[in-house]
């Protein structure tokens, strides 16, 4: 029996979290605005099937698909939130399951970091691929499992608040967001990624 882990519907993909997702997809690459559904599973090879019932039921494009060592994960996307809505749906015949089903987010850890000093912003931008962190930055960061709720995290932080999206990872055991900005900024991003996943509680 295939375990439901996520199932995020994204309205409009935010200009920063659609830059950083196309630094690793290697599918169709989305735009800023479109609709997008994630979806993570358990085991990993379940998630070829469901993305040939999700691409055969309506107009939409595969940007990741991805068999990790223990999850699997789609993205699909479309300018029209019915398209993704109705390839969703068709996923979730598949399945035989409901939206309800799928795993609720929890936060393991969520810090905001205040003034960052000049040799952590380096060793931060050492291992990110979306914008710099500078010394002075406050810096958030946030971790939840499952992992894929990163990017519902990052796309609701950024509609939110003019922050910066330093790095999120959405696929492993937990996912990670690191936003960067003024404080003010980084403190109302902080809560709209806190609202986004309690939501889904």
């Amino acid at each position: 029996m295939a375990d439901l882990r996520s199932f995020i519907f994204i309205d409009k993909l935010q200009p920063q979290t659609m830059c950083y997702l196309g630094t690793f997809v290697r599918g169709s690459l989305p735009r800023t605005n479109m609709s997008a559904q994630v979806i993570e599973i358990a085991p990993g090879l379940d998630i070829e099937p469901l993305t040939d019932v999700a691409l055969k039921h309506a107009q939409v494009r595969a940007g990741m698909l991805v068999v990790e060592r223990q999850f699997g994960y789609l993205e699909i996307h479309s300018r029209s939130a019915d398209a993704v809505r109705l390839a969703a749906d068709a996923v979730l015949d598949a399945l035989g399951a409901s939206e309800t089903e799928a795993r609720p987010p929890e936060v393991i850890a969520s810090k905001i970091i205040s003034n960052v000093d000049d040799e952590h912003a380096f060793l931060v931008n050492r291992n990110k691929s979306g914008s710099m962190l500078l010394p002075g930055d406050s810096l958030f960061v946030m971790e939840m499992q499952p992992a894929s709720y990163a990017i519902l995290a990052t796309n609701e932080a950024e509609k939110a608040s003019p922050i910066k999206v330093v790095d999120y990872r959405m696929m492993g055991a937990s996912g990670r967001v690191y936003l960067a900005g003024d404080e003010d900024a980084v403190r109302t991003a902080a809560d709209a990624a806190g609202a986004a996943l309690e939501m889904r509680r």
